[in-house]
């Protein structure tokens, strides 16, 4: 027996008494050969009007037979993609949580998501299409302050070039643009002046305007160039900053990291040469953390160990700012501590780490005193601190590095 396939009927002739398939009418779904349409978008009464009324295909012009199919056709490769996107958004979220040692998830499929953290500051996700922009433009948004990188971009199928090309047309809204590696709070620690002086400059240039600095997820760089900015520059501590963020949105930025770059910003220090040993035995041995951070879900960065077989160890060897670290062995592909060397308090899913402290022999005494006092929980700047900051970071932005 022939299918049947449900179709439009009409009081007045439809042009040439044919099935009406038209782009005013959306296809909502396609099961077992029926057409389901949306009832919204049909033509209303006395004009048209859904009918049980069945043809059989065979009835139907080869061109109506077409669209029904590339009908269905659409609706597949959308729930394909979808579906792909959703897969990637767990792996995501769990590389996120084991680097960051959140609960967090992030859902790219949901879209663009943000929070007000000040009336001239918003910390959100990254813009997934051109459309996005206006949506911020029609917010009061002047400045786009895009921290991803183009792995990240690409993972995720980000057209960043349509979304500048596309702010470009818009008048009152800039796009900018300043990378910062995912899951690294190194990278962050050494980016943020940078960061935070550009964010300043583009601040200044839209008086009036709101500035959204978005990452990939809004969880983790964003929130911390956004604390940054605001302990730095707009006279909160880090806590009233953070407290401030956190009662908008739920988020997990690198407190530590926000820490070590003030002090980087206030006091000298050189870095210093440390050796990090593993026991001969394994085939391979890595490191994973220290200063190039956990590794992303499509990115993989870890420090090879060199093999001294004189000596039976693995060692690396490397160059560090002066500072607290933590890291990991990964040995034969298994992420392990090594007990004998100190060890991390457990973060909050439990994780323990090796941990290094760098220090300077050299610095000064009141320089060390400075930064011990930076580091603390309840650390805050006095008005000479952040007068310092801002030359230093008025330094940067004319220079662009650090």
């Amino acid at each position: 027996m022939a299918s049947t396939i449900g179709v439009l009927g009409c009081k007045a002739p439809l042009l040439q008494d044919r099935v009406c398939i038209s782009r005013t009418i959306e296809c909502l779904s396609v099961r077992e050969n029926r057409v389901c349409f949306a009832k919204r978008f049909c033509a209303p009464t006395p004009l048209a009007r859904i009918s049980t009324r069945s043809v059989h295909r065979d009835q139907l012009h080869p061109l109506q037979t077409t669209q029904i199919n590339a009908m269905g056709e659409n609706a597949e490769k959308k729930t394909e993609e979808k579906t792909e996107t959703e897969a990637k958004t767990a792996e995501y979220s769990a590389s996120m949580q084991q680097a960051m040692g959140t609960t967090l998830e992030y859902r790219h499929e949901l879209g663009m998501n943000y929070a007000h953290v000040l009336t001239d500051l918003i910390v959100g996700s990254c813009l997934q299409t051109p459309a996005d922009a206006d949506k911020l433009k029609d917010a009061g948004v002047g400045v786009i302050f895009c921290l991803q990188q183009d792995p990240d971009l690409a993972y995720f199928g980000v057209d960043l070039p349509a979304i500048q090309a596309h702010v470009k047309e818009l008048d009152g809204i800039d796009h900018y643009r300043c990378q910062i590696r995912d899951f690294d709070p190194y990278d962050l620690r050494m980016r943020l002046p940078v960061a935070v002086a550009q964010l300043h400059n583009a601040i200044e240039a839209h008086k009036g305007k709101t500035a959204y600095v978005h990452c990939t997820a809004g969880l983790g760089r964003a929130p911390g160039v956004a604390l940054a900015y605001m302990y730095w520059l707009r006279g909160l501590s880090l806590k009233e900053a953070n407290d401030r963020l956190q009662k908008v949105r739920r988020c997990h930025p690198k407190l530590e990291s926000i820490k070590a770059a003030t002090a980087d910003l206030l006091t000298e220090g050189s870095k210093q040469v440390v050796d990090l040993k593993w026991e001969g035995g394994p085939k391979h041995v890595e490191i994973a953390g220290l200063d190039v951070g956990w590794g992303q879900v499509y990115l993989q960065t870890r420090l090879p160990m060199e093999y001294r077989q004189s000596e039976n160890q693995w060692i690396l060897r490397r160059e560090l700012p002066v500072g607290r670290y933590e890291y990991k062995f990964v040995v034969d592909g298994v992420w392990m501590t090594n007990p004998e060397l100190p060890l991390s308090q457990p973060n909050r899913e439990g994780q323990v780490n090796n941990v290094i402290e760098v220090t300077d022999t050299a610095q000064s005494g009141a320089s060390k005193q400075l930064r011990e006092q930076l580091m603390q929980e309840d650390a805050d700047l006095t008005s000479e601190h952040r007068a310092k900051i801002r030359a230093k970071l008025e330094e940067i932005a004319n220079s662009g590095q650090w």
